[in-house]
């Protein structure tokens, strides 16, 4: 049975495991629900409390007897299932860099879901903190050419990812520079390249939040 990865039709904290599943070029099942009533109805009575999931959330990943929620969790099994991890010498820095790139996304979240009459106090304050993210992030990665070093890890994926969602709020922090580089160079990977510049490619078609966020970040239109 090939892995099932199930999280809403949009990107949010579902995509670095999709990006991680398309990297492998392995056969998987991309259970996407639809941003509509019947999708909703679809999860919420139907699938949620159906799955046998410990602690029933999107995302969530089946492979064979093994049932998760939670990205970070997830994108552990799959490193470790497709030879992704971080080596023994590097599993801290990995550890330490994917607690780092969820608290930003985290902090992207609570500016994009808050309310009408915050949304602007919170984008101004995110924004003024997002330099020193974006220098020290820079910093960590350098050249690469991934996050860890000269060895790609389920890392990376949670790194071009989110990375992506922050560059797209605030373009003017990602002219250039070594995160600018890192991107590039994860979308340039063979089986990335082949999505991102395919006809199906979600990422023409998917917000980054809900619909319903403050900002939810649709892709530009070409």
């Amino acid at each position: 049975m090939p892995v099932e990865l199930g999280y809403w039709s949009l990107r949010g904290l579902g995509e670095p495991c999709r990006l991680l599943l398309r990297y492998t070029e392995t056969e998987w099942t991309d259970a996407a629900i639809p941003l509509s009533e019947e999708g909703k109805d679809m999860w919420f009575k139907e699938k949620k409390h159906n799955l046998g999931l410990d602690f029933p959330n999107l995302p969530y990943m089946l492979d064979g007897d093994v049932k998760l929620t939670q990205t970070l969790a997830i994108m552990r099994y799959l490193g470790r299932r497709f030879g992704l991890s971080p080596s023994e010498a590097d599993m801290a820095k990995g550890d330490l860099l994917e607690q780092y790139l969820m608290e930003v996304r985290i902090g992207l979240s609570m500016v994009c879901y808050s309310s009408a009459d915050q949304f602007e106090g919170k984008k101004a304050e995110f924004i003024g903190k997002l330099a020193g993210r974006v220098e020290e992030l820079g910093k960590f990665i350098g050249a690469g050419p991934y996050v860890l070093g000269e060895e790609i890890t389920y890392v990376d994926f949670l790194a071009l990812e989110f990375i992506d969602h922050v560059a797209a709020f605030s373009p003017d922090h990602f002219k250039e520079g070594p995160l600018v580089d890192f991107v590039n160079r994860m979308k340039d990977l063979p089986a990335l390249k082949k999505f991102y510049e395919s006809d199906d490619c979600t990422h023409k078609s998917y917000s980054i939040n809900s619909p319903m966020a403050q900002w939810p970040g649709w892709p530009k239109k070409e």
